[in-house]
């Protein structure tokens, strides 16, 4: 699938010229434009470049690590399933996560479970060596 990178390039400096970052905090999930990316980096959709993230950890009011999220069901080490408010099971990628800056965050979805998110936690630590 060939991709999109000149309209992603466009949606970038709009993204970049946003003057006022939203207020976010952990546990919540956003959609954010993620943009276009190279090879199996998750990619944003539609004409936004947006996909739903985690707030994974808040480091300041200008910067984050975001977890994609996806409806593709693995069990794996690598994701970490659960269920949304609106009954859709979903799942972080655990292997994907970045720094990203809060002008990429377009609007709040809702809030990921205190439960779930102490899960996640335990799950992505016993990630690292």
């Amino acid at each position: 699938m060939k991709k999109d990178f000149q309209n992603w390039h466009s949606k970038k400096s709009e993204v970049n010229d946003i003057g006022r970052r939203p207020f976010f905090h952990d546990r919540e999930i956003w959609w954010c434009a993620l943009g276009a990316n190279i090879g199996f980096e998750q990619d944003g959709g539609g004409k936004d470049f947006l996909r739903p993230v985690i707030v994974f950890k808040k480091f300041n009011n200008e910067i984050f690590w975001a977890i994609p999220l996806t409806h593709t069901q693995k069990k794996s080490k690598y994701y970490f399933q659960f269920v949304s408010g609106d009954k859709i099971i979903s799942a972080a990628i655990l292997s994907q996560i970045r720094l990203v800056d809060a002008r990429r965050l377009s609007h709040k979805l809702g809030n990921l479970s205190d439960d779930d998110f102490r899960e996640l936690m335990k799950k992505f630590k016993a990630l690292l060596p």
